[in-house]
């Protein structure tokens, strides 16, 4: 007997979109709007951003839960990543939300991680609200946009009910909507008026027996692991016994000591929540993604969480230069394997394993971001270690050899188009459409992963800094072939011992270089990028002999230019299979794998 009716006073919605076109902005708006935050209370821009990796790259990389309240109705929102390396966050979430609301740029249109996130959604059969934003921009296109998401929703396959989508016009900035793009924008009550009417109530049944999946695994200095999760069914109060039901093992009873909701920005503490409201609990330790929460008499899982499998693998090993545990605290294989397995469990999409070698330990990811923002968030809570250049991970389809392949928006000014390419078409890349507008040129190509690898630092050369590129893993296709390598050799310290500007002033003329004067340096230390293909030796460390006759004063002005500073993803694009990435909480190195010269001639 089906006992399941809609929760008039709720509302589930997940906000989706690509990056940057405003949706952590849209939240902040809705919070002044609706009194989640007080009229003179000082929270800053993008509260939902709260991680500090979050904030310094502008980017949502975890997906969290919060509500609003408008005219009696309950609206819980979840912020989800746009960026289509955490696609794992926004495949877990969608399972807790009856709709989305799909923000996209009025001027920008339909990008690459659009198209990711929406086909997400309407494989778990949400309809879509269109939240049209910026339209604030002198240059916004907003009927144009619509028809863009219009051809989009069609070419996802999606039904009657998903392309029939409500349309809202926003300027998050402003805090103001309107259902047309030239009407007045007074404040966001279209939008809530829109979410209320078009988005569905959840349809639960209250009075059955606990079903709650755990979604999301946060952690609290205060109360240990929390579990995030929706309830699917019945009730759940603090102080009641239930069961975990992991996917392999027997059933585990445990005692619910903390339950949380979210109101705005303040996590609160509840003595009881029904079905469709999205909860927090606290306490318990050993449970996985996936796993449901049951009534312990109808011990009743629900079906497991599936995501993408990885795309690339990276091997991380302890640090054994001559640096190594100077700047670190956790230096030991046996720290780095217990962080990693902690990384598995709370993160789906990421996938590790130990190799036959027992220092190594191999992670799989959906991208270089990915595995760059874990890499990061190590290095800060004192973590040193090596990583590989990463690797694609290939698969069988229907007994052909694949790889994956990924959508490439490439936006140049005209001048500079021609070199994007030649350089996307040598990498085997298929020029899918080309599109001039205001003399910018947007190419869209499709690009083995493979041949994407150290391609943003020669993008960004090639077009001046004035270019924008935008990827997206799009699926699998047959195998290219192999690819030209690095075109570019390393300068390689032949000396341990500190840099010196005589040195570095003679090796500069043939090469960029990646230290300054002054830089504590080991033989087998990559200091810069030689402008022939060869890897070549050199003493970094000489100094210039001194003599009793003074110098001319044209041989004392030695000017260095400033090296290439090194960023994780730039470091981990340009090395080479026989070079690693050292990390510590204070230095990124580039070295050989064989820190011996005359090693590495054999």
């Amino acid at each position: 007997m089906d006992r399941a009716a809609p929760r008039k006073d709720l509302r589930n919605l997940a906000i989706v979109a690509h990056v940057d076109h405003g949706k952590t902005t849209l939240v902040d708006a809705l919070f002044r709007f609706t009194g989640a935050v007080r009229a003179h209370q000082a929270v800053p821009d993008r509260v939902m951003d709260s991680g500090d990796l979050e904030r310094e790259r502008g980017i949502t990389i975890l997906s969290k839960v919060t509500s609003i309240e408008f005219e009696g109705v309950r609206i819980q929102l979840v912020d989800t990543p746009g960026h289509s390396d955490f696609g794992g966050e926004v495949e877990r979430v969608l399972g807790l939300v009856d709709g989305v609301l799909l923000v996209v740029d009025a001027v920008d249109g339909v990008m690459p991680q659009t198209r990711f996130v929406l086909r997400k959604a309407l494989g778990h059969g949400l309809r879509p609200i269109l939240v049209v934003n910026k339209v604030d921009r002198p240059e916004s296109r907003g009927h144009a946009i619509v028809d863009e998401v219009f051809d989009l929703l069609v070419e996802l396959g999606a039904d009657d009910a998903q392309l029939d989508f409500p349309v809202v016009y926003c300027s998050a900035v402003e805090g103001g909507a309107a259902l047309e793009p030239d009407a007045p924008r007074k404040d966001l009550r279209p939008l809530l008026e829109t979410i209320l009417e078009h988005a569905p109530a959840p349809r639960v049944d209250v009075e059955g027996s606990l079903q709650l999946q755990a979604c999301t695994l946060g952690w609290d200095d205060f109360v240990g692991r929390l579990v995030i999760g929706r309830i699917a069914r019945g009730k759940i109060r603090r102080g009641q016994t239930a069961v975990r039901l992991a996917e392999t093992g027997a059933p585990e009873s445990f005692r619910v000591t903390k339950l949380f909701g979210t109101r705005g920005l303040e996590r609160i503490e509840l003595d009881h929540a029904e079905a469709g409201d999205i909860v927090i609990l606290a306490g318990l330790e050993g449970i996985e993604i996936g796993d449901t929460l049951c009534d312990p008499e109808r011990p009743e899982p629900l079906r497991r969480i599936h995501v993408d499998p990885p795309t690339l693998r990276v091997s991380f090993t302890p640090n054994n230069s001559p640096f190594a545990g100077r700047e670190g605290r956790f230096v030991t294989s046996r720290q780095i394997d217990d962080r990693l397995r902690r990384e598995a469990l709370s993160n789906v999409s990421i996938k590790y394993d130990r190799t036959e070698a027992t220092d190594v330990f191999e992670v799989a990811g959906r991208g270089e971001l990915q595995i760059s923002v874990l890499i990061e968030t190590m290095r800060r809570e004192g973590y040193e270690f090596n990583v590989s250049r990463p690797e694609i991970i290939l698969r069988d389809v229907d007994g052909v050899r694949c790889e994956p392949v990924e959508d490439v928006v490439a936006e140049v000014p005209e001048a500079y188009a021609g070199s994007v390419l030649e350089k996307l078409s040598a990498r085997r890349g298929r020029l899918e459409s080309m599109e001039t507008r205001g003399g910018r040129v947007t190419l869209r190509f499709v690009v083995s992963s493979r041949g994407l690898f150290g391609y943003r630092s020669e993008f960004l050369s090639d077009s001046r800094g004035e270019g924008i590129l935008h990827r997206t893993v799009r699926g699998y296709e047959p195998f290219v072939g192999e690819l030209p390598s690095r075109p570019v050799g390393a300068i390689v310290a032949s000396e341990t011992g500190r840099t010196t500007t005589y040195a570095l002033f003679h090796i500069q003329e043939r090469s960029t270089l990646f230290v300054g004067p002054g830089v504590p340096v080991y033989e087998g230390q990559v200091v810069g990028e030689s402008r022939r293909a060869a890897d070549l030796n050199v003493n970094v460390c000489r100094a210039k002999k001194l003599t009793n006759i003074r110098a001319a004063g044209r041989d004392e002005n030695t000017l260095l230019s400033p090296p290439r500073e090194l960023t994780i993803e730039r470091a981990l694009e340009w090395i080479e299979p026989d070079e690693l990435l050292e990390v510590t909480p204070e230095s990124l190195r580039l070295r050989k794998r064989i820190l011996a010269a005359n090693l590495r001639k054999r």
